[in-house]
C-alpha cells in the first residue's frame, strides 16, 4: 500500500536574534497558539516556491526561493494519529521583502517577533518540534512516531 502524507511549509523569518511569530485565529486548528508563517503543498507545487507564495499571502513578502536556506525536514504523527511532512526554511529578513504584515487578519490575530531562543509557552506543537530542529542543525527527525 502506498503511503501519503500531507506536506506543510513553514517559513523561519530571522531578523538578528528574533525570529517572527504569527497568532492562529478563526482556522479551526490551533487557534490562540503562535505559529511560523506557513501553509500546504498544492498539486504541482515545488515546496520552496509553496513557501513564497505562503510567505506574500499571510504577511506580505516578496521571497524568492534563492533568499531561503535548505529546509529542515520534520516527518511528524500528530496526536490525532496522522503524519505529516513538515519543511522548515529559513531565511534572514532583509528590506527588500517588504515589511512583513497581517495580511489575512480573518486568520491571524497578529504578528509578533520573539527571541530566537525563547518561544511563547502558546506555541502550536508541531511548529515547536520545526524550530527545535531548526536551532539543532539537524536536517530530518522524525517526531510522535
Amino acid at each position: 500500500m502506498v503511503y501519503t502524507s500531507p506536506v506543510d511549509v513553514f517559513l523561519i523569518l530571522t531578523r538578528g536574534e528574533e525570529v517572527l511569530l504569527a497568532l492562529r485565529e478563526n482556522t479551526g486548528y490551533a487557534d490562540g497558539l503562535w505559529n511560523f508563517p506557513s501553509g500546504k503543498l498544492e498539486a504541482g507545487e515545488p515546496v520552496d516556491t509553496a513557501i513564497c507564495r505562503e510567505a506574500a499571502e499571510e504577511i506580505g513578502l516578496k521571497i524568492r526561493p534563492k533568499d531561503l536556506d535548505d529546509p529542515h525536514l520534520l516527518h511528524y504523527w500528530t496526536p490525532e494519529g496522522t503524519g505529516r511532512m513538515g519543511l522548515f526554511f529559513h531565511t534572514e529578513y532583509e528590506e527588500r521583502f517588504g515589511e512583513p504584515t497581517n495580511a489575512e487578519p480573518h486568520k491571524c490575530g497578529g504578528l509578533m517577533w520573539c527571541p530566537i531562543d525563547e518561544p511563547p509557552a502558546k506555541t502550536v506543537p508541531y511548529t515547536l518540534l520545526g524550530w527545535r530542529l531548526w536551532r539543532s542543525g539537524r536536517a530530518f527527525a522524525p517526531a510522535g512516531w
